[in-house]
């Protein structure tokens, strides 16, 4: 099953990435705080639309209504004790019917919302090495007991050169190197695997935004979601995964894991804005 969900976020992780890269292409042009809050507003509304045409509007109003009444009515008898009991009960049961029927969008939501949310993680998540910058790159090598730990170069290397390595850990199954960006650009670096394969890894070098993979996953769900850009390695492929430790980017509305915590409130405070130009009782 997990096989199969792997294959099925793999094909469509290349179509998401061809209309990612045309939908999101002015975030590498626009200010971070600009790009982010265009995608917010676009995505409030956007969701907002689709929970009003998944969700049952009639009875979310009815629910509000009543919540509003039972809320009225703590207000207005609040020395009867049972009276408040009942309005407290009947309020608590209110939020859990809200809660109930935003379960079916939230279902629908969430699919767009994580393929979206990983595009953009390309963008924010971390900056491309400056010219003159080092990184380490890790390749992770399959950890069947059966199979023997490969030989690994680098064969190739464009806009960069290797400063040290291959490092070989063989506790973790991992060979890193060190290297130092030289031309900006999107490159690929070439590993030779065993004289018998070859295999790439993206490289980007710059000083302003670029779509970044961070890693080149293996068969992982996961690994396979929040890094949509490469193609993942097979299960039996003698490597499994090859990261670069790029950069964080720092600021508080386009930087490193900071870009969610914006995302997410000025999603909310849009979708708030927008809330009763569109007629949607959430």
């Amino acid at each position: 099953m997990i096989d199969f969900l792997i294959y099925i976020l793999t094909r469509v992780n290349t179509a998401v990435n061809a209309v990612g890269s045309f939908l999101l292409a002015p975030i590498g042009v626009l200010p971070g705080w600009l790009s982010n809050t265009l995608i917010a507003v676009v995505t409030g509304v956007v969701l907002l639309i689709i929970f009003k045409y998944t969700s049952n509007q009639q009875a979310i109003g009815k629910i509000r209504d009543t919540i509003k009444a039972d809320m009225l009515a703590l207000k207005l008898f609040k020395d009867s004790l049972s009276i408040t009991f009942i309005s407290q009960f009947r309020l608590f049961r209110g939020a859990l019917k809200l809660l109930f029927y935003g379960i079916v969008p939230l279902l629908i939501m969430i699919v767009p919302v994580s393929l979206l949310l990983a595009q953009m993680g390309q963008w924010y998540q971390a900056r491309p090495l400056l010219p003159g910058e080092e990184a380490v790159v890790t390749m992770k090598i399959n950890d069947s007991s059966d199979s023997d730990f490969p030989s690994v170069t680098i064969k190739s290397i464009p806009g960069a050169e290797v400063l040290a390595g291959p490092v070989r850990i063989f506790s973790n199954r991992e060979i890193s190197w060190k290297i130092k960006a030289h031309a900006a650009g999107c490159h690929h670096i070439v590993f030779q695997v065993d004289k018998q394969q070859e295999v790439e890894k993206e490289l980007a070098v710059g000083d302003s935004f670029m779509r970044i993979s961070a890693k080149r996953p293996g068969w992982n769900l996961i690994d396979i979601l929040c890094y949509p850009l490469e193609k993942p390695f097979t299960k039996d492929s003698a490597v499994q995964s090859i990261s670069i430790d790029y950069p964080q980017r720092t600021s508080w509305t386009s930087g490193t894991d900071w870009w969610l915590v914006y995302f997410f409130v000025a999603s909310l405070v849009f979708s708030l804005v927008f809330k009763p130009f569109l007629k949607v009782r959430i």
